[in-house]
């Protein structure tokens, strides 16, 4: 059993890289928000499903118009990026301002419950726009990177099987991870990270020190937004097929991940999102092998939610997050 679960450990990474950075950069918009208002703005896995449904129509509107073989496919897939990160970050902004900002003072549930109410409304609202163009609310984009790259991985060690992905896998890892660097170096060495650090220490103290506080947290809502419909753009990349419910189960893992790498800090989002993407590609390749059988991989997501709940029983503010008191 174990020689079985080496031979597929390339493959397994591979998968779970990219994975895991779709949920690491989808977890940076949980986190920021987080930190900022103490709030789980569950409608963020909606935005990023909106970027997803972005994307394609972008996709598709290139396609029928005969531009997809005259455009290098590289320039399509960083104009799809920019338009989904724009029109989701400006809907983000909208979201905070209509539903959130009314209810900042309100008891903690009230918001936790109007950002449920906002995801589903939006997962209606582009069901009713996908079926109103397409006739169907499940889409499927053409197909941008469909060449398959072999490594012989067998060629280095006997132990381990070949491994293959998709030139997109390149594409969806390297985009990513510029996001994630990108965020970092906004939020600790820029002068609007700076005020978004000391509103998340002390919103009354930062408005006493000349910071815009409502303009922080519409800027924390865009970017935190942008990101989530890149990401979508880069899911729908790489998966092909997206409908309006992607962003439901996705989101609760992309919120996973934040809460395992440590809610409210932005490279534990990172940290916590990889992780989950490898656990769970892990889980889905050798879970029937562990269990004899018994468990196949459509139980990964509870392979990948028991490693939480441990790490969580013994480390209760994740892995790089830091024990605070709660606020009575």
């Amino acid at each position: 059993m174990l020689h079985e679960m080496i031979q597929s450990l390339p493959q397994v990474l591979i998968d779970g890289l990219t994975l895991g950075t779709v949920y690491a950069v989808v977890a940076l918009g949980y986190t920021m928000v987080y930190g900022i208002l103490q709030l789980i703005n569950f409608a963020h896995g909606e935005i990023f499903m909106s970027g997803a449904f972005i994307g394609t129509a972008i996709l598709i509107a290139f396609s029928s118009m005969g531009l997809l073989h005259s455009i290098p496919s590289i320039l399509v897939v960083i104009i799809m990026l920019v338009v989904a990160a724009v029109l989701t970050g400006f809907l983000g902004m909208g979201i905070e301002r209509v539903a959130y900002r009314p209810l900042r003072n309100a008891p903690r549930l009230i918001p936790l419950i109007t950002a449920i109410g906002i995801s589903f409304v939006l997962q209606d609202v582009v069901r009713f726009i996908a079926e109103l163009a397409k006739g169907n609310y499940i889409i499927t984009g053409p197909s941008l990177f469909t060449k398959q790259i072999h490594i012989p991985t067998s060629s280095i060690s006997s132990v381990f099987h070949d491994s293959s992905f998709k030139t997109s896998f390149l594409l969806v890892l390297i985009i990513a991870i510029i996001l994630m660097i990108a965020l970092d170096f906004f939020v600790n060495k820029t002068k609007y990270g700076t005020a978004m650090r000391a509103v998340s220490l002390d919103r009354d103290t930062a408005a006493l020190m000349s910071i815009n506080v409502n303009k922080i947290i519409s800027v924390t809502f865009f970017v935190g937004s942008a990101l989530g419909g890149a990401t979508g753009v880069l899911f729908a990349v790489q998966y092909g097929t997206i409908d309006p419910y992607i962003g439901f189960i996705l989101g609760l893992k992309a919120f996973t991940a934040a809460v395992l790498g440590g809610i409210g800090n932005i490279r534990g989002a990172m940290l916590g999102g990889i992780i989950l993407g490898i656990l769970e590609m892990f889980a889905a390749a050798n879970l029937s092998l562990l269990t004899g059988g018994v468990l196949g991989a459509e139980y990964k997501d509870v392979f990948a939610f028991a490693i939480l709940i441990l790490v969580l029983i013994f480390k209760p503010e994740g892995l790089l997050g830091k024990p605070v008191a709660e606020k009575v």
